[in-house]
Formats: C-alpha cells, sequence, structure tokens
C-alpha cells in the first residue's frame, strides 16, 4: 500500500535526521557537561561565591531542558515506530492516519531544535538593520533596489516583524539609491546575519527600447541594534555630517527644510543616514546610534579575526562578494554560496527567503 510505504519512508527520514541532531547539538557532550556542574554545584565551597553559583545554575538548567528535549523527541520516534507496526500488523487505517500527523509534529520539533542550535551568536536575538544600495548603473540598478527593499519588506511581514524605514533616497527616475529599514522582533539579526552581499539580476531591460539583457547589482548590509551603553566613542572630529532635504512622503514641512541627516565617519568610511523624523536633531541622534551600531559590529568582526574586515563589507558593488543571482529569463535564482536553487522568480520577490537563508545558517556562513 502506498500510504504504508510513505509513511514507512517518512519515519525512516525522520530516524536519520534524530540521529543528525543528536549529534549536531552534540548531545554526549552536554551530558558529560551536565555531570561535571552538578558535582561542581555539590561542592560546599560552592557557597562561598554565591555569582559562580548562580552562573552555574543557569548553565545547568539550560543543558538539562536540551537534553530534556532531546530526550524526549528520542522516546516520541520509539513510540511512533511501535505504534506504526501496530496499525500495519492491524491493517487500521485510523491510527495509520493519526501516524502521519505525529510525524508531521515530530519533524516540526526537529526543526525547531536545529535553530535553538544555530541562534547562538551573541547578537542573534537582537533588532536589526538593513543597508540597500543601488549599484553603477543608473535606473537599471535603482529599479533592482527597490525591488530588493520590498523583498526583504514582504520577507518582514511574512515574520510579523515589524519594520521601519529609516531612509530612502529616491532614484534619479524610478526605484531607490539606498534605504536602511529597522527590523524589529525576536531573532530579526539571527536571521538576517548571512544576507551580506550582492544581488545580482539578469534581465530583459524594461527601460530599452532594444529590450537586450542587462545585468544590475544592489547590496545589502545587516548589523544589529545593540545598547547604547556598548562603550562605543565617536570621535566628533571624525564625523562629516550632511544637511539635505528629505524626500518621499512626510508632508510640505519635511520637503521645504533640511531635516534629513547624513553621517559619515571619516576613519571607516561608514555612512548612516536618517529623514524619518521631520525634526534634524532627532535625525541626527538616530544617525549617530546607527553609526555606533556600525562601529560596534566593525569591533566584533575583528575580535572574531573574520577573513575579510568591516570595511570590505562596504562591497564594490560589481561581481565580487556575491550571495544570490536572479536570472529572470531563465525565472531562476541561485544562492552562489550554498547552491540552492529556486525556479520561482516571483515567489522569492514576494519574501520567501527562509530556505535560502535557512541553508546558510545550517553552514554557518
Amino acid at each position: 500500500m502506498l500510504e504504508i510505504y510513505l509513511i514507512k519512508n517518512k519515519l525512516k527520514k525522520i530516524k536519520k535526521k534524530n540521529i543528525f541532531i543528536r549529534g549536531f547539538l552534540n548531545y554526549s557532550k552536554y551530558k558529560k557537561k551536565l555531570s561535571v556542574i552538578k558535582n561542581k554545584i555539590k561542592d560546599p565551597n560552592i557557597w562561598k561565591d554565591f555569582d559562580n553559583l548562580l552562573i552555574l545554575n543557569k548553565k545547568k538548567t539550560k543543558i538539562k531542558n536540551l537534553i530534556l528535549s532531546l530526550d524526549n523527541l528520542n522516546q516520541e520516534i520509539i513510540d511512533i515506530n511501535e505504534l506504526i507496526n501496530l496499525a500495519i500488523d492491524t491493517n487500521d487505517k485510523k491510527i495509520l492516519q493519526e501516524s502521519r500527523k505525529i510525524l508531521f509534529d515530530i519533524q516540526n520539533k526537529i526543526n525547531n531544535l536545529e535553530f535553538k542550535k544555530i541562534f547562538i551568536k551573541k547578537n542573534d536575538k537582537k533588532n536589526c538593520f538593513i543597508d540597500i544600495q543601488s549599484g553603477s548603473g543608473g535606473i537599471e540598478s535603482q529599479d533592482w533596489a527597490k525591488i530588493i527593499m520590498k523583498m526583504y519588506l514582504k520577507w518582514a511581514e511574512k515574520k510579523n516583524f515589524q519594520v521601519k524605514i529609516i531612509s530612502e533616497s529616491p532614484g534619479e527616475i524610478i526605484g531607490i539609491k539606498s534605504s536602511t529599514l529597522h527590523i524589529i522582533g525576536d531573532y530579526a539579526f539571527g536571521w538576517l546575519r548571512t544576507e551580506n552581499g550582492i544581488h545580482r539580476l539578469v534581465r530583459k531591460s524594461p527601460f530599452s527600447s532594444s529590450g537586450r539583457r542587462h545585468t544590475s547589482f544592489a547590496s545589502t548590509f545587516i548589523y544589529p541594534e545593540i545598547k547604547e551603553d556598548n562603550n562605543i566613542f565617536i570621535n566628533s572630529e571624525d564625523l562629516r555630517i550632511d544637511v539635505y532635504r528629505s524626500s518621499g512622503s512626510g508632508g510640505q514641512h519635511v520637503n521645504r527644510t533640511e531635516s534629513a541627516v547624513r553621517i559619515t565617519h571619516n576613519p571607516t568610511g561608514l555612512v548612516t543616514q536618517c529623514q524619518n523624523s521631520r525634526s534634524q536633531h532627532k535625525n541626527k541622534i538616530q544617525a549617530i546610534k546607527q553609526l555606533k551600531f556600525k562601529l560596534y559590529e566593525l569591533q566584533n568582526n575583528i575580535k572574531k579575526k573574520k577573513k575579510e574586515k568591516m570595511e570590505k563589507k562596504k562591497f564594490n558593488i560589481s561581481w565580487g562578494y556575491q550571495i544570490r543571482s536572479y536570472i529572470l529569463d531563465d525565472s531562476r535564482i541561485k544562492d552562489l554560496r550554498t547552491g540552492v536553487e529556486i525556479n520561482n522568480i516571483q515567489y522569492v520577490l514576494n519574501g520567501n527567503l527562509d530556505k535560502f537563508i535557512e541553508a546558510s545558517l545550517k553552514l554557518g556562513l
């Protein structure tokens, strides 16, 4: 029977994934670690260092919860295996149908456990900002940058994240030259931290009467929103502050006065801008905050000895540093880092990015 084959096949995959996840989450290592922590807590001398005791108790609770989750999952797989065998032996279709639902639930639990391990970096839980910049190429790249911005807005909406457009510099005729989005929600930075890079578009130009193929580029740079008391010192002499008339919506007052602010940090070349308030003072405060966030991320990357310094994250928006290619003629989007490919352009541009993001997170990019 086809249904039995499908259920057995699904169970086989889940068993395989369970073995992988237990190794991936270092089950054996954490069991030993838990035993060591318990022995330390039993030591009477631990009470002389109450702060250390609190730290050990927190670690113990965290490890116990992880081990418990893995043990419960393992038991559920043992139970469903017996239930499926019973349903096959008795030819009970109702039990088989129920088994399919249970297998689906187990699969979701495995997926959730995978992401518990993935979102462990220091700033993963935080809100974040996305800087979007059009590449060289005039209206073609500016139109593409606008499409990329809409794609992330739709992705954030699907995640039930709140989004604020901090700044948006319109293109010469259409699209945008640049924009900054503030993404607010649990694990916003964790989800997006691997999205730094160049998005390459190949399509027949809608702005050319000959309809020839054109290649456009847009870059994205993601950085976390951190606490203001992050000990980031900014020397005012290192800043170039430009004010200009706000573009886009905001009423006549915004368009008549120079309320928008752009700040350039000369030593690093980092740039932030803000225009979402009618007050130049408020926009300046927000732009400086964002600059601190960027400088904080710069320091983090240096400490972690990443291969590329943050200055190189200010991408030369061309063939290098690509993360994805969007080939409209072939209706194909390919992630150049993970090899993941989707043959549905509109599906991805409507904000369905999780397949790409999950693959890059699991590879530890």
